[in-house]
């Protein structure tokens, strides 16, 4: 896939699976920003990216950082094709869990963390394509816990409840700004190695779970160059025909029941 004269911003790029959809991004020709929260995984991003590519670090909730974001990769590399949100993250510190025991501050805190940030993300995204008159691309990151539970493992109500919010969001976005050839879609992973997912990771008992539960390929936890391909296609501009769709990327997650010992 050309991705020559392309330009995207990932909120949430520089580490796990944003940072590796960065690359394979950059390595078939787009010039992309990346914006994580910790200053130190924004220059080993940049770093491993190279040339035509910029990182900023910021808060995905705070309203300036994807203003600031637009600004530095319009200034820096000309018209931005699109935007993949991969921002988010688990509430269990903060109190999410089973209902019965979910505080209200870990509720909040998902919802900030994973439905807040999106919101702020693409309205400032929708408002830079409307502004310039052009047609662009939205992905959102989901989860296949968002419509595909896992009682056992997997508790924590907060969170499926922002990723279920975040298909509902999308379709919504994407039926209204279609006229004026935005594409919004949504990819949802199910258990991936990633820095957030260190809980599950490391747990013998959910890998062992996971043989059944996502048994393509050996049963085993997703990498994050395995989403490459699904973003790649929703990003590029020749997918002009695509929007409001919901793509599970999840090793069978969703088509298996998963045996416990």
């Amino acid at each position: 896939m050309d991705f020559k004269s392309t330009t995207y911003i990932i909120m949430g790029g520089t580490t796990g699976m944003g940072l590796a959809s960065a690359m394979a991004l950059k390595e078939n020709g787009a010039n992309v920003l990346v914006i994580g929260r910790n200053p130190e995984s924004c220059k080993k991003a940049e770093e491993v990216l190279g040339d035509a590519s910029v990182s900023l670090s910021g808060d995905a909730t705070d309203p300036e950082t994807m203003t600031k974001a637009i600004h530095l990769a319009h200034e820096k590399f000309g018209n931005i094709t699109g935007l993949f949100h991969v921002a988010g993250g688990s509430g269990r510190k903060w109190g999410d869990g089973p209902l019965d025991k979910i505080t209200l501050e870990g509720w909040n805190k998902t919802m900030e963390l994973n439905l807040t940030s999106m919101m702020l993300s693409n309205q400032a995204m929708v408002n830079y394509f409307l502004e310039h008159k052009k047609e662009g691309v939205i992905l959102n990151m989901g989860s296949v816990l968002g419509y595909s539970p896992s009682p056992k493992y997997f508790t924590t109500h907060a969170y499926a409840a922002a990723k279920s919010a975040i298909i509902g969001f999308s379709k919504s976005i994407a039926a209204y700004y279609a006229e004026y050839n935005i594409r919004i879609n949504v990819i949802a992973p199910s258990l991936f190695i990633t820095p957030m997912a260190k809980r599950a990771a490391e747990d013998a008992e959910i890998l062992s779970f996971l043989k059944t539960k996502q048994p393509l390929d050996g049963g085993r936890p997703g990498a994050s160059e395995d989403i490459n391909n699904a973003v790649l296609m929703f990003l590029h501009p020749d997918s002009k025909f695509i929007t409001g769709q919901v793509l599970a990327v999840d090793g069978g997650w969703t088509i298996s029941e998963g045996q416990y010992d």
